[in-house]
């Protein structure tokens, strides 16, 4: 039997998936990819369902289709669908983002988002199951395979947002400007406002000019270490009370 959390108090349900603890990357990247009317919704290995659920939640008319490769949690972000009353105009697909077969048709979506994996493969310590390394180290797509499919999928004009680690930052420019996604808006994430960030929101237009626009960073903590005001709108903490 499947068993669901809260993303929020109240909030939307989604399907818990053994071993992986919920993270704040893909409901903060929710939030900020939400700056705008968006009809057409595709979520690049959407996991459980996290941020397609979040999204699907904030624009209750649009289509959304999320593509992931392990089948378990396609099968969960389908079940999370349901379980928020979200089926039929939200589907899972399970399905290899390479694989332009398996993606919407060319130009379908006029939002594009990801929380991709961050790790190039031997970057670092190994995750010790392969569930978590698919996740976690570019296993199954790199940077550049992420990019071109979100290009693919990005109607003319379209927008890419995506979540990744800052310390990449000059190699996600190089390499989204390359597939025609050009970077409009940025945001670091970090946790007070005298810790270095460890977190990159970015987003990106199909065939715009160039010039990027640099946001005030979002702050997870005040100075005393207490939940932030922007975080608790975030999490709907307020409404909850």
């Amino acid at each position: 039997m499947t068993e669901f959390d809260e993303l929020w108090r109240g909030g939307p349900r989604l399907a818990r998936a053994n071993g992986f603890k919920l993270g704040t990357d893909s409901v903060l990247l929710a939030d900020f990819a939400a700056r705008g009317v968006f009809s057409r919704i595709a979520d690049l290995g959407c996991g459980s369902g996290a941020l397609s659920v979040s999204l699907a939640e904030r624009y209750p008319e649009a289509e959304l289709v999320g593509i992931e490769i392990q089948p378990q949690f396609a099968a969960l972000c389908e079940a999370s669908f349901a379980e928020n009353g979200f089926s039929p105009r939200c589907r899972a697909v399970c399905g290899d983002l390479r694989d332009f077969g398996a993606l919407p048709p060319a130009g379908w979506a006029n939002l594009v988002v990801s929380n991709p994996p961050y790790f190039p493969v031997s970057s670092g310590h190994s995750a010790p199951d392969e569930s978590r390394r698919i996740a976690r180290e570019e296993l199954c797509c790199t940077l550049a395979d992420v990019c071109a499919a979100a290009a693919r999928l990005c109607r003319w004009g379209g927008s890419f947002c995506m979540v990744h680690r800052p310390e990449r930052l000059s190699e996600i420019c190089c390499v989204s400007s390359a597939a025609g996604l050009e970077p409009k808006r940025a945001r670091m994430v970090q946790y007070r406002s005298d810790s270095a960030p460890n977190l990159l929101l970015m987003e990106f237009r199909r065939g715009a000019k160039p010039g990027l626009s640099i946001e005030p960073p979002l702050l997870l903590a005040d100075d005393s270490g207490a939940e932030s005001a922007e975080l608790r709108r975030i999490y709907h903490r307020e409404c909850a009370k």
